[in-house]
Formats: C-alpha cells, structure tokens, sequence
C-alpha cells in the first residue's frame, strides 16, 4: 500500500479529525500545565511547608519518619525495609494541596459562567422582523382575501 492510500484511508481521516479538534490540544495543554503545577506543589509541601513543621516538632525532618520492619545488613547486602510515614504524610499533604487549588479555579470557573448566564438570561429577546419579502407575501394575501 502506497503511502498516498495509507493517508486517504478512513482511519486515518477520522484520526486526523480527532487530533484537530482544539479540545485535545487543550487537553494537551491541561495536561503538561498539571504536571507541572504537581511539581510546584511538591517543591512547596517539601521545601516551604514541612521545614518549618519539622521545626515545631523538634527540628526533625518530616520525610523521614519511618516503622523500620527489617534493618539493613551492609555486609550481607541486605537493604531496609521500612513504612515510610513521614513520606505518605508529605503526599497527603500535597494532594490536599493540589485538592484546594482545583477547587479555587473550578469555583472562580462556576462563578464566571453562572455571571454570563445570569446575564443571557436577563437580557432581553429581540423581537425578529420578518424579511421584507414575506412581509410583502404577507400584505398580497391580504389583499386577495380582501377581493
């Protein structure tokens, strides 16, 4: 199959229509955004939040809390086993985060529209003239009716 007929098949046509919608670029978009943002977030919850909470329990550091299960054996080569606490906490954490910033966009996003709804529906209909061909259809009719 030549690549002219690969392209012109319907598959690839539907796939073309799908990838040049606008909403999966901003899809796309959304997405790398979040990612990013999810960056941010933890950088904030590791290096600006928990420091100073660490600070208020004794100057430990948050993400190591942990119930070691088996201690590490160096010279048998054996690694820790360990529940990191500390770290599930700095997750939660930061999904709680996360959770109230959608949250604020969301709102400030419902608020917006139910405003542009609000104002659609206060604005008043315009009466629709009819076009000057029917209005004349109109008056010939009449006219006839009249004979």
């Amino acid at each position: 199959m030549k690549l002219k007929e690969v392209l012109n098949t319907p598959f690839v046509k539907a796939f073309k229509k799908f990838i040049s919608k606008g909403n999966v670029i901003e899809l796309a978009v959304g997405l790398i955004m979040a990612t990013y943002f999810g960056a941010i977030v933890k950088s904030l919850v590791n290096d600006i939040i928990m420091p100073p909470v660490g600070k208020l329990i004794g100057g430990v550091d948050f993400a190591s809390f942990k119930y070691v299960i088996q201690p590490a054996v160096e010279a048998e080569g054996i690694a820790e086993i360990a529940v990191r606490y500390g770290m599930f906490v700095n997750t939660i954490i930061t999904f709680l985060i996360v959770a109230f910033s959608i949250f604020l966009v969301v709102r400030f996003y419902n608020k917006i529209k139910d405003k542009f709804e609000a104002e659609e529906e206060e604005s008043p209909a315009t009466p629709t003239t009819p076009p000057k061909e029917e209005l004349l259809l109109t008056e010939i009719r009449d006219l006839l009716k009249k004979k």
